[in-house]
């Protein structure tokens, strides 16, 4: 089972972008969950309530406000790299992937069976496939960059649209 935690309290907001609306969350420990753009919070409420049972969800735009400036710097073209803190929770092997996909360089993109190899599971491919699907933090836990290994554009929790729109800023 995953490392799940239990009661905490995790503060989120709505962050506006251009034409994207996305619910971000963090908890005292840092950003835990970046949404898909457009959802409704229901979103944000079913993820919060599989990975974190019992804990309450607190509207608390000032406390996310480093979260969403980084994000906003990010989506502008004017940042590479985040130096928030995160609190991710998932299995060892969903940590291992997720960790997997942060060390692939800003405009860069790598196959699902490059990052079956970076965690030394070659012949985890659809494994590795799931557990960027559960990446919880969009854009910052970089899954946009991952690609098919023919270099088609594949699944992406946030749409492909997103993806593209991601890569294309990435590549400037």
């Amino acid at each position: 089972m995953a490392n799940q935690k239990t009661n905490k309290t995790i503060y989120w907001s709505l962050l506006t972008h251009e034409d994207w609306n996305l619910y971000i969350a963090a908890t005292s420990g840092g950003l835990c969950y970046v949404g898909s753009p457009n959802q409704p919070v229901a979103e944000l409420i079913s993820w919060a309530e599989n990975r974190f049972p019992g804990s309450s969800l607190v509207e608390d735009v000032a406390s996310l406000q480093p979260y969403a400036k980084e994000l906003i710097e990010y989506l502008q073209g004017e940042r590479t790299s985040f130096t928030i803190p995160f609190d991710f929770q998932g299995t060892e092997f969903q940590m291992a992937v997720w960790n997997a996909l942060c060390n692939i360089p800003y405009g860069e993109t790598q196959s699902y069976s490059d990052i079956a190899h970076a965690i030394q599971k070659p012949a985890s491919v659809r494994a590795v496939g799931a557990a960027i699907g559960a990446n919880p933090i969009l854009i910052t836990i970089p899954c946009h960059r991952v690609i098919g290994k023919n270099g088609a554009l594949t699944g992406y929790r946030g749409g492909l649209d997103m993806k593209v729109k991601l890569l294309q800023l990435e590549r400037g």
